[in-house]
């Protein structure tokens, strides 16, 4: 009787073994979610990486990518990945920053001098401290893969050009859902309205806004220079996007399946910027093809003079960061 309850409970044993390992051969498809359409840089390198982990692991792990708000905006993307119902949301910085508060050190305007102090601060150790933050605050449900570029924001409406800080005064401009975005247009003149970025081409075009703030991808391949015909360098926000993934699904992952998310995510953050840089030149020439008032600002001391009010409000408690990335050469 000993015997047999011994064999017994080898043979349970070799069976939840032969589960394990059949659960650890399960096919893995990764829903991601992305607000751009498909050929968008941030959607091709998280194609991209997906394709290298098909590959890596024989087909068992894939990305399954939801581009055009597919499956909402970036509000939504990120409150879906909380709860697992999908793998990658790759959203703004601006629209992470209600969720976790380190990051809206990024959303202060003119925080960084061009693209090129922006990326060197996000590749070194500032910027993994930002992802860290991100993957260690217990009530995310996030885990922070990688950068993404985004270029540089500036204000795009269908009134005027703004030529200087007073064309832009008692213009409704749509910024991201986050308040110091909202504090930002107030205190550069105009008036901050807060909506999702799947209402801003239908909000233009009924005029509920007369402007909204963006890079130029966005103004151009999201088609809201059909209805916005000025566009004007501001260039106020450099706001780096972020690829995060749910903790859920992260934590069902094996260690060695986390590690080449990671490795690809890296992969993907240098990649996304080489096709960023061509994709932001074809929508500046898209741009002056349709006849678009493009209006550079030869000055933009008075606009950075116009936020300082944004930065004692929201600056002192990132007062030691700020010294760092202003450090950054």
């Amino acid at each position: 009787m000993q015997r047999y309850g011994r064999a017994l409970s080898i043979a349970i044993a070799g069976l939840s073994l032969i589960a394990t390992s059949a659960f650890a051969q399960q096919k893995v498809v990764l829903k991601a979610s992305d607000v751009h359409p498909a050929g968008y840089p941030t959607v091709v390198a998280v194609e991209n990486m997906g394709k290298k982990l098909e590959a890596a692991t024989n087909g068992r792990i894939s990305v399954q990518m939801f581009p055009s708000m597919q499956l909402g905006g970036e509000k939504e993307a990120i409150e879906q990945a909380q709860i697992g119902a999908i793998a990658l949301a790759r959203v703004s910085v601006g629209a992470l920053g209600p969720v976790i508060d380190d990051l809206n050190v990024l959303n202060l305007p003119f925080l960084f001098r061009n693209t090129a102090h922006m990326q060197k601060v996000m590749d070194g150790p500032i910027g993994q401290e930002l992802l860290d933050k991100v993957t260690n605050n217990p009530r995310a449900g996030l885990v922070a893969i990688c950068w993404m570029d985004a270029g540089a924001r500036s204000v795009y409406d269908t009134k005027r050009p703004i030529k200087n800080i007073a064309d832009l005064k008692g213009l409704k401009v749509r910024v991201m859902g986050n308040p110091m975005f909202v504090d930002m247009m107030n205190a550069l003149g105009g008036n901050g309205v807060a909506m999702g970025y799947d209402q801003v081409f239908s909000a233009l075009q009924t005029g509920v806004v007369d402007g909204a703030e963006n890079n130029p991808p966005s103004f151009v391949f999201d088609n809201h220079y059909q209805v916005a015909k000025y566009y004007t360098l501001t260039e106020h926000l450099i706001v780096p996007e972020i690829l995060v993934m749910s903790r859920k699904t992260w934590d069902a992952l094996s260690k060695d399946d986390q590690t080449l998310i990671m490795k690809y995510g890296r992969e993907a953050q240098l990649e996304e910027r080489a096709l960023w840089t061509k994709y932001e030149n074809d929508a500046m020439d898209k741009a002056k093809a349709a006849g678009i008032q493009i209006t550079q600002i030869s000055d933009k001391t008075p606009f950075q003079d116009a936020v300082k009010p944004v930065w004692d409000k929201y600056g002192p408690k990132y007062a030691e960061l700020i010294k760092r990335i202003e450090a950054v050469e």
